[in-house]
């Protein structure tokens, strides 16, 4: 049975040139911080175990690269409400509430590289 993902949900597009792109973002708490960077990890390391030509530009030959990106984000409910008898908007924010992590992942790479990642990890089809 393949390795399921549980935070990174790929959309897949081509590009002109024939490469795939799979683009990913996933936004978790902090108690799943590092399950999200743990499964990011395996992504990447089963793409430079089977894929050692890489990650670097396609453009000059290698089979695949990536782009990582991460922030810390902090939200705040606003508390927004209207009343319909004055017609004015009133708020009552909050604090701040719990950091979230979110973790951008774009891959790019051959044909080769695209269908062995798409059999790799399958879709979830949760």
């Amino acid at each position: 049975m393949p390795p399921q993902l549980h935070y990174l949900d790929f959309d897949f597009s081509e590009d002109t040139d024939g490469h795939g792109v799979f683009d990913a973002m996933a936004s978790v708490g902090p108690p799943l911080w590092t399950n999200l960077q743990d499964e990011t990890a395996r992504l990447l390391d089963w793409a430079l175990d089977r894929f050692p030509n890489g990650p670097g530009p396609l453009e000059d030959g290698n089979d695949w690269q990536f782009e990582l990106a991460a922030s810390r984000e902090w939200s705040a409910d606003e508390g927004l409400s209207y009343n319909t008898s004055s017609r004015r908007f009133s708020s009552q924010p909050s604090d701040a509430r719990a950091v979230r992590h979110t973790l951008a992942l774009t891959l790019s790479g051959s044909v080769a590289f695209c269908e062995a990642l798409r059999a790799a990890f399958p879709p979830n089809d949760d």
